[in-house]
């Protein structure tokens, strides 16, 4: 008996040991793909796309390391931190692919889980609002018209995974927040429009009052 439960305890033991193993390049893994993904994301808000593609192919490749470590160990393979990390480069490439005016990447592209998949397009479409804003500014409304089409197509399709919350990682809390986003976005639009029509026609009276002056 003493016998048999040593060898239990040992055997455990060295399971134990791959698995603590694997839960610290883990998280090592997680903290990087975070990192990887959000450089991503300033480096599209700032044009520079190049470096944006450059860092997301870093993010995949992490992100594959990751599961690399943690799949044998299912109870880590599904803890909340991977799934954020993977949800963050998700985030990350259809940011890109959408102010690219691309397809959106698919869960087997990118290697993500489903709901990680839902919740980074969530996220992605509300981040999106931030480079619509920023061509509103520059005066390029058809883009930002465009970037907010592309936002209200997610949200539309998100919203029919009606799921339990505990299923989906609160996908539900990701489209509330997204609907209140596509909303202030769409407000900022019409108001962009409204300005730019009112500037372009007292443009035109200047120019008519500049042509019939003496």
């Amino acid at each position: 008996m003493n016998d048999s439960w040593e060898a239990i305890v040992s055997d455990l033991k060295l399971r134990a040991a791959a698995m603590h193993e694997a839960r610290e390049a883990g998280l090592a893994l997680c903290r990087k793909l975070t990192q990887a993904s959000a450089k991503c994301i300033r480096h599209i808000h700032r044009h520079q796309f190049e470096e944006a593609a450059l860092l997301l192919d870093e993010a995949q490749a992490i992100a594959q390391q990751a599961r690399d470590f943690l799949q044998p160990h299912p109870a880590l393979f599904h803890a909340g931190y991977f799934h954020d990390a993977e949800k963050e480069m998700v985030e990350a490439a259809a940011v890109l692919a959408i102010v690219q005016s691309r397809p959106c990447p698919s869960p087997s592209a990118l290697g993500a889980e489903t709901m990680s998949y839902l919740n980074g397009m969530g996220e992605a479409a509300s981040e999106c609002r931030r480079f619509a804003l920023d061509e509103m500014r520059a005066g390029r409304v058809k883009e930002a018209e465009r970037i907010l089409l592309r936002m209200e197509e997610i949200y539309d399709e998100l919203i029919t995974f009606d799921f339990p919350d505990s299923m989906t990682g609160g996908l539900r809390r990701t489209c509330d927040a997204l609907r209140a986003v596509i909303e202030r976005t769409r407000s900022d639009l019409t108001t962009t429009q409204s300005q730019q029509e009112l500037v372009a026609e007292l443009r035109r009276v200047r120019e008519d009052l500049d042509r019939n002056r003496p």
